[in-house]
């Protein structure tokens, strides 16, 4: 008989996730202040459309030639809003794991839904940026740069979690950090092999 999600003890000793705790504050800490820095970017550039912004570093780099295109608003809104909407809830339960408080199975769930949403729309925005856009906004790096561990660290702990005994569990336990640099590796080369030295001109 298939035992229910919410009857299953999928929990840790109080205290255990401290180092997750500590990720997801500074990395959602990090995270949020980059969101709030392009909301206020945005801000500046619809007040005076034709000034430069603070971020904008040579015809590559920089907000500006990102910020207004479509994929920088992709539902409609500004990016960076769902930004620090979503890396406050990460600040709030890495303080609550730090505070070595137990949190229950359905925010876990609830984590793992919101780290998986994100790294899907950060991958996607890595591709238009570097392959359509040929332009990356330096503070929308720092949010790929934070949400790639989020999303491992979180993974690798939930896969634990609830599913102890499975291969994926032993690979992703074992290799975590192993992933993570591989991840970060993949994009910096996605990067160089498209722009090059131009990215310094």
């Amino acid at each position: 008989m298939t035992q229910r999600l919410e009857d299953v003890d999928v929990r840790t000793e109080p205290g255990s996730d401290r180092g997750l705790g500590w990720l997801l504050t500074l990395g959602g800490a990090i995270g949020l202040l980059s969101a709030a820095i392009l909301i206020i970017e945005k801000i500046n550039l619809l007040e005076n459309p034709k000034g430069p912004l603070a971020c904008d570093l040579n015809p590559i780099v920089g907000c500006g030639s990102v910020i207004n295109t479509d994929e920088a608003s992709v539902f409609g809104f500004p990016n960076p809003l769902l930004g620090v909407a979503g890396f406050a809830i990460v600040i709030t339960l890495g303080v609550l794991l730090l505070a070595r408080q137990t949190l229950p199975s359905f925010v876990w769930i609830g984590l793992q839904a919101g780290v998986t949403f994100g790294i899907g729309l950060v991958t996607w925005l890595q591709f238009q940026s570097i392959y359509d856009l040929n332009a990356l906004c330096p503070y929308c790096m720092v949010v790929w740069a934070v949400t790639i561990p989020i999303f491992v660290w979180v993974t690798a702990r939930n896969l634990r979690a609830f599913a102890p005994a499975s291969p994926v569990t032993r690979f992703v336990s074992d290799w975590t950090l192993l992933v993570n640099i591989l991840w970060y590796v993949a994009v910096v080369a996605a990067i160089w092999f498209q722009f090059g030295s131009d990215l310094w001109a």
